[in-house]
């Protein structure tokens, strides 16, 4: 059976390890997945992301976490957007996350984004997540 909300499979992936307190996540790769770790390593809330290729060629990617005085340093994570109930956004209504402490993690047409980044540059799109 074919995974239907690959998103939402690696954000409980993360939040499965760092509950966990595992060093690092392995998932399946794609574009998407991996520009979400980017962001992710952007912002500073996981410490890197590595996409692998393997002998029979699958991509995996593995993201180490992050942890600060034995604390993820992920509080919350969580899908906004999903399959059944897409959420867009403008640029005037994207949401702020925890008054300005969290990311919300918005596709635009130009790409992965946070939500400070797609203010400045005027755009909305959907809204995929919430990590604070």
């Amino acid at each position: 059976m074919s995974m239907q909300d690959t998103v939402g499979d690696m954000l409980t992936r993360i939040r499965n390890a760092q509950m966990a307190n595992k060093v690092s996540v392995a998932m399946p790769s794609s574009k998407l997945r991996k520009s979400i770790a980017d962001l992710l390593v952007n912002e500073g809330y996981v410490a890197s992301a590595v996409v692998t290729e393997e002998n029979n060629n699958k991509a995996t990617l593995t993201i180490v976490l992050k942890y600060f005085e034995g604390k993820a340093v992920i509080e919350t994570i969580q899908r906004f957007s999903r399959p059944g109930l897409r959420q867009h956004r403008g640029k005037d209504a994207i949401p702020t996350v925890k008054q300005g402490m969290g990311v919300a993690i918005v596709s635009t047409s130009q790409g992965i984004m946070s939500d400070r980044a797609a203010r400045a540059a005027g755009i909305g799109g959907e809204i995929v997540a919430f990590v604070a």
